[in-house]
């Protein structure tokens, strides 16, 4: 580990974690700590990797903090997936995170692996998806609660999903979308968070007819999976990270904890935010590096549908500091799978007119905080990353960065600029 006081927070998918860690996260106020920055992986990481990601985030850090300043590191690790971008996904670690669903798993394999041009295998394909994500075979969409609505692609006719993610996946493929080679001189996706390497293998092994929609089939997979993470990352944040954090201030209230996430880590440390027990308030600052959920989650009212706010409405105002999300047009997984698989969770009628605004990136409605930011919430401020390393974060609030510059990729988030940009918003830097 780069850094020092550092531990590890981990939490299995129910959201229960050892015993003993607000002891170990209370020990190192005592021992002289001031600041305790977190920081919560994405959805494709193994806890080997986790871990080596916030070595390498962290590693800048005692150079850029203030005298006097007295800093300690945490990792949430959580069983997120680790989807490679092979043709074929990585069976061992898709077993690893969703161990009770190894014979499910093991048929889904060997279905993309033989890509049968068979309507009866897209059906059987459907309906292991089905099971994958614990939906009920033939249920209503919407119907699993007001928090996790089953999204259509899980219930519609399993051909037609197929042969949609297919055109999506071609689309990209082919240059019909910009993407993160348009920065020039920005990294190149590293293939380790959510939606990368979607495209790759587009044109690999499948041939035409029917076996050309098992290119579909295996993005389909992946939206499944994601639709898995995204709720337990929610769960994780909310029932794991957020209690903990409020034993933490009972018995250290002077402890500043300063929360980052990457991908759906950014889902988890906001959703932490609604997990806070009443009157607690230990965040000093929320940094989200290319969030995998809704640009509206704190928005009061949904600008299509005034009636209903974001899932985080107004828990900005549970930080002490800012709420700092980062975003780059840059980023293709947010840019276009994210919102067709929040499209595909939300709107029948739109996975039915599939045919205009395929990718879906047109409607602002299935957009990502890690796309453009925060919307809908009045008074946020706006700025460029170059802006706020030259003028310093804003105090409070909501706080879009445009961190386009740097950040040329979903993945590509160990740049020291992000680093001075979370140091920043925790008021922790050197003047």
């Amino acid at each position: 580990m780069s850094v020092e006081p550092y531990r590890e927070i981990t939490f299995d998918k129910d959201a229960d974690g050892p015993a003993g860690q607000s002891a170990s996260l209370v020990a190192l106020a005592r021992q002289g700590v001031t600041d305790l920055v977190v920081l919560a992986h994405g959805w494709n990481s193994s806890p080997s990797g986790a871990t080596r990601l916030c070595s390498d985030f962290f590693a800048p850090f005692p150079g850029l903090l203030a005298p006097g300043v007295e800093a300690g590191y945490a990792g949430v690790i959580w069983p997120s997936m680790m989807f490679t971008g092979e043709p074929v996904p990585d069976y061992r670690s898709l077993v690893t995170v969703l161990p009770e669903k190894e014979p499910v798993l093991g048929r889904i394999t060997e279905l993309l692996t033989s890509a049968p041009a068979d309507e009866r295998a897209f059906a059987e394909f459907g309906a292991l998806l089905r099971e994958l994500a614990d939906v009920p075979d033939a249920p209503f969409p919407g119907t699993a609660g007001p928090r996790h609505p089953v999204p259509e692609f899980l219930v519609a006719d399993p051909v037609e999903t197929c042969a949609l993610f297919t055109a999506a996946l071609e689309a990209e493929h082919s240059g019909e979308r910009g993407g993160a080679a348009a920065g020039g001189g920005v990294e190149e996706d590293r293939g380790d968070g959510f939606g990368e390497g979607f495209g790759d293998g587009v044109g690999e092994g499948f041939g035409e007819g029917l076996k050309r929609y098992w290119k579909g089939a295996r993005e389909a997979l992946r939206q499944a999976t994601y639709y898995v993470m995204k709720k337990r990352a929610g769960h994780v944040g909310e029932r794991g990270l957020g209690p903990l954090l409020g034993e933490v201030a009972r018995t250290a209230p002077g402890l500043r904890v300063h929360l980052v996430g990457h991908s759906m880590g950014a889902r988890l440390v906001a959703y932490a935010l609604r997990g806070l027990p009443a009157g607690a308030r230990p965040v000093a600052s929320v940094t989200l590096l290319q969030g995998a959920f809704s640009h509206y989650a704190f928005a009061p009212r949904l600008p299509h549908d005034p009636r209903r706010s974001g899932a985080l409405r107004d828990l900005q105002h549970r930080v002490r500091g800012p709420v700092v999300a980062c975003y780059s047009r840059h980023d293709s997984a947010l840019g276009v799978m994210y919102p067709l698989a929040s499209r595909l969770a939300g709107d029948s009628a739109s996975f039915r007119g599939a045919g205009a605004g395929l990718l879906g990136a047109d409607d602002p409605r299935w957009g990502a905080i890690g796309h453009d930011g925060v919307q809908a919430v009045p008074g946020t401020v706006e700025r460029t990353l170059a802006a706020v390393l030259r003028e310093g974060v804003p105090a409070a609030g909501c706080v879009s960065v445009d961190a386009a510059a740097v950040v040329g990729s979903h993945s590509d988030i160990l740049r020291p600029e992000l680093a001075r940009l979370v140091v920043s918003a925790a008021r922790t830097g050197r003047a």
